[in-house]
């Protein structure tokens, strides 16, 4: 094998249509000082095969066979057989560009840096859409303590990252990130990126921000999860989360400003799990994001993404409101509770009270929008999701979350 400066570790589940495009991805990289370790995570599918037939094939390949655990379980396995200076994570069902690797370590020796992180691609449905940070540079750690990390999970725009979470696009020191990883509890299943991201940068002592997107990330359909089968189980995971980054956050920010980021995270991320609509054990409805809408609102709702899915599974559960419409630019064959996604064409001569673009992300909310009004939607129509402090604090606190955030 030649010298490994690089470990690249792919946790492996129940993706085995998926799995020989990544491999073959990075085993095609224009880098070659690195190892691949494939850690099945006890999957039941032909995964574990195709991992040992690459093996045998590529001497640059180690093979882990481990009982099913969490992601974060996998994660860690690969990380204890790793021999890399650094570490970069992939996902099995995604797939990287030619020239990732190479470019990974060149922006972390050019610059000393011990956290390195890029843009990506999100391919759904064949639809790739380019997602890159606002910025580019290096940034030493005075710069991390003092601007990056006060902004890291909210920068002040709903809702948006300084950093994104993902482990993936990113490359780690192995070394560091040994004091990080071990760290998080197995029993985090919802946010552990962010758990591992923003921890490892309260150690950082230099970071490079690149914007070439050079990940490809696959949002599969059959992965995203349409609706909160147990909530209280969830919520749980995420009070757990929370925990763990007042613990590890708290030497580095003042308490208003964790709490304000902590807040906002939460928030953003019980919307887009829940689809916007929180329910009770009871099915009914105890909070609606979406300003002036009522129950019974006649609604078209935009997009087919992960929150519109998540909205659409929601609202058939309760029928909070009659949906007339269900549209996307990108536009494919798919139905939630007798819906079907239609063209954005579909709206012309609709009647309807409002319409939720299903996103919380505000740069491609204001795409949206203005591609909406051209089409002669009226502005008034087309909602805006509720970020008042104080009422989310309302809505953690009555979650059960609050016990440690300062109100607003």
């Amino acid at each position: 094998m030649n010298k490994v400066n690089i470990s690249v570790i792919v946790p492996i589940y129940k993706i085995e249509p998926y799995l020989s495009q990544c491999i073959d991805s990075i085993l095609d990289q224009s880098f070659t000082a690195f190892e691949l370790i494939l850690v099945d995570n006890g999957s039941p599918d032909n995964c574990p095969q195709i991992c040992d037939e690459y093996a045998d094939k590529d001497n640059r390949i180690k093979v882990i066979h481990k009982e099913h655990g969490s992601l974060l379980s996998g994660r860690k396995e690969g990380l204890k057989n790793a021999k890399g200076k650094y570490i970069a994570y992939i996902d099995g069902d995604d797939w990287v560009d030619k020239f990732y690797l190479d470019i990974l370590y060149n922006l972390a020796e050019v610059n000393n840096s011990d956290l390195v992180v890029t843009g990506h691609f999100r391919e759904f449905e064949g639809k790739i859409e380019t997602v890159k940070p606002s910025y580019a540079g290096v940034f030493d750690e005075n710069e991390i303590k003092n601007s990056i990390l006060p902004k890291a999970m909210y920068n002040g725009g709903f809702c948006e990252h300084e950093i994104s979470t993902y482990v993936w696009s990113k490359l780690f020191k192995r070394e560091m990130l040994n004091k990080v990883l071990f760290e998080v509890p197995d029993e985090i299943v919802m946010g552990e990126d962010a758990a591992i991201t923003y921890t490892y940068l309260t150690i950082s002592k230099k970071l490079t921000i690149s914007r070439i997107p050079l990940y490809y990330y696959r949002q599969r359909n059959d992965s995203i999860l349409k609706t909160i089968k147990n909530s209280s189980i969830e919520y749980s995971r995420l009070g757990m989360l929370k925990d763990f980054l007042e613990i590890k956050l708290s030497p580095y920010l003042d308490a208003e400003n964790l709490n304000t980021q902590i807040l906002y995270y939460l928030y953003s991320s019980i919307l887009v799990r829940s689809g916007g609509l929180i329910h009770d054990a009871s099915g009914n409805v105890i909070f609606n994001p979406f300003l002036n809408t009522k129950k019974n609102s006649k609604v078209i709702v935009y997009s087919s993404g992960s929150f519109g899915q998540h909205l659409m599974s929601a609202n058939s559960k309760s029928d909070y409101f009659q949906i007339v419409k269900w549209i996307d630019i990108d536009y494919h064959e798919m139905n939630i509770g007798h819906n079907f996604v239609e063209p954005m064409s579909a709206i012309v001569n609709t009647e309807f009270d409002f319409l939720i673009i299903a996103t919380i992300n505000p740069v491609v909310f204001k795409s949206i929008k203005a591609e909406l009004m051209l089409m002669g939607i009226d502005s008034k129509k087309i909602v805006q999701i509720n970020t008042d402090e104080k009422e989310i604090y309302q809505l953690l606190q009555q979650l059960g979350f609050t016990k440690h955030l300062i109100e607003h």
